[in-house]
């Protein structure tokens, strides 16, 4: 992955990019012309064996790219899905799933940022930091026991005694999918809590990447380094 610098990268006099696809140019981070908040113009997360800069599009003309230019798909089984997923369970905004990021990047362990769609979804992009746990390995009507309770035990920090599962070191999980039309993460929310997940432990991120993408924030691809 390329370095950063505080200066920004000139071609024949203008600047090379502006995208926050972050492997492909340079920014002067210290002056960015589109902020994330008035106090906020970027964070660094983990990647790759390094760091990036996670910040917004700088470019005015940006518009939103395929497959989340779309604002209609067939319902069902693209149907909109409600604000509150179910009781206790968050649902959160940009700015929360920032700060949960921020939480990662300083090394807390106790945070899980999860992409919950398949890899064919994931391949268009994801948010930074995020690990990649398809709904269909916590759907019980696809998973199997034993997948679940790997999931559980070494990803999720629940312990398992005597056939109960003990959630009082489990982790605060952040996940999303595609969109306010997509039913992947509710899936999976939906699953953990039928397993006895704590709901004030699960965080919903309702928009996903089509909201994610609305704000021109930066995204990674799986692989790309």
């Amino acid at each position: 992955m390329r370095g950063f610098t505080a200066v920004s990268l000139l071609v024949g006099g203008a600047p090379a990019g502006f995208a926050a696809d972050t492997s492909e140019d340079v920014f002067d981070l210290g002056n960015l012309s589109v902020g994330i908040t008035e106090e906020l113009s970027h964070i660094e997360m983990p990647h790759g064996g390094g760091t990036i800069p996670v910040l917004r599009y700088q470019d005015p003309a940006h518009r939103i790219e395929s497959p989340y230019d779309r604002t209609a798909r067939p319902c069902p089984p693209y149907c909109v899905q409600p604000m509150r997923i179910a009781p206790g369970v968050e649902t959160i905004g940009e700015l929360e799933v920032l700060d949960y990021m921020r939480r990662i990047a300083s090394g807390d362990s106790q945070v899980l940022l999860i992409d919950s769609r398949t890899a064919d979804w994931v391949a268009h992009g994801t948010i930074p930091g995020a690990v990649n746990i398809p709904y269909d390995r916590l759907d019980p009507a696809h998973a199997s026991p034993q997948t679940l309770a790997e999931l559980l035990q070494l990803e999720f920090g629940a312990a398992s005694a005597d056939g109960l599962w003990n959630f009082e070191g489990a982790k605060t999980l952040v996940l999303f999918c595609n969109g306010a039309w997509c039913g992947q993460s509710p899936t999976s929310i939906k699953a953990l809590l039928g397993l006895g997940y704590p709901a004030h432990r699960i965080k919903w991120y309702r928009g996903g990447m089509q909201a994610w993408e609305s704000l021109g924030l930066t995204t990674v691809k799986p692989g790309r380094e």
